[in-house]
Order: structure tokens, then sequence, then C-alpha cells
């Protein structure tokens, strides 16, 4: 009887050990992937700039200032 018990805790154990380890992993892998999204938002940019983004971001200026000049002059 006493090695049912003894049993019984190990496989309670185990299962909030593999609980346990889920958690982990799934915070870990969060934390990574904020870190690497934070991280890829500025490469993006640079990759714009100079692979013929600059192109793209040319007219946005030009219409971002536009609408300054507008809202300025109201």
């Amino acid at each position: 009887m006493f090695e049912l018990l003894i049993i019984a805790i190990f496989i309670w154990l185990l299962v909030k050990a593999i609980g346990l380890a889920f958690k982990l992993t799934w915070g870990v892998a969060k934390i990574v992937a904020s870190i690497l999204i934070g991280l890829a938002f500025p490469v993006l940019i640079v990759c714009f700039i100079f692979v013929g983004g600059i192109a793209l971001l040319v007219p946005v200026i030009m219409i971002a200032i536009a609408a300054g000049i507008l809202k300025a002059c109201f």
C-alpha cells in the first residue's frame, strides 16, 4: 500500500513538473518573440531605405509635408 502511495506521489510530481516546463517554455518563447519583433522593425526600415524603399518614402514624406502645411494654414 505504501508503494502505491509513493507511485501516486511521483506521478503527481511528474505531471506538475511537465506543467511547469510548459509554462516556462511559453514564457521564454514570448520574451524571445518580443525581442525579435523589437529588432525586426528597425531592420525593416533600414532595408526599405537601402533596397529601393526610399522611392516609397519620398511620396509619403511629401504628403506629410503637405498635410502639415495645410494644417498650419487653418
